[in-house]
């Protein structure tokens, strides 16, 4: 297998759900938000939005608006997550950021084909940018799934998300509380045609 630093790096990053409660620093934060701008997208349109939150107050609000909005929310497939993240919704404790104190909301124009792709490929990079910083990140889908709800999208829409976007994904980004192992890789995903 060739090595270098960019092929390490990918390697060794893992979805972090357990963050400290120590701030990311303004240089790393603009660092990431330039790696996603970077991303390739579909005829270089660039139509993305990338809304980082790090004040506590805002992203206990969205959570707070996530568990309501999870309350009367029915998922449209039988993806597990979706049930899962409903059922965890109505503990108390529940937090969909899993407590990272930095929140990246990528967002995109709407009847925009690639937007969810354009949007992935950006939050890939921040992802891979995190580790390359020290940094750990996690990808969150729960403003997508809830990407309809009125009260959510309200509340959005005051911190600059125009309303007319469509919420595509979003990062959970910051110190590595406790790292997570690295899950064996499936086999029979690969293929080579000669």
């Amino acid at each position: 297998m060739i090595t270098n630093s960019v092929l390490d790096c990918i390697r060794a990053r893992r979805s972090t759900r357990s963050f400290l409660d120590r701030p990311v620093e303004k240089r790393q934060l603009e660092t990431l938000l330039d790696a996603a701008v970077w991303a390739p997208s579909g005829s270089n349109s660039q139509s993305w939005l990338f809304t980082a939150v790090t004040d506590k107050d805002v992203l206990l609000k969205i959570n707070e608006l996530v568990r309501q909005g999870f309350q009367t929310w029915t998922p449209d497939d039988d993806y597990p997550g979706k049930q899962m993240a409903k059922t965890m919704s109505q503990r108390e404790d529940y937090n969909f950021y899993h407590r990272a104190p930095a929140l990246i909301i990528a967002s995109n124009r709407p009847n925009y084909e690639n937007a969810m792709a354009d949007c992935a490929l950006a939050l890939e990079n921040v992802f891979l940018a995190a580790q390359s910083l020290g940094l750990g990140s996690c990808y969150v889908n729960q403003l997508h799934w809830l990407r309809g709800d009125d009260a959510l999208r309200g509340y959005l829409s005051t911190l600059g998300i125009p309303k007319e976007h469509t919420i595509c994904n979003s990062a959970a980004v910051g110190h590595i509380g406790t790292a997570s192992a690295a899950p064996p890789r499936r086999e029979g995903t690969v293929r080579i045609i000669k």
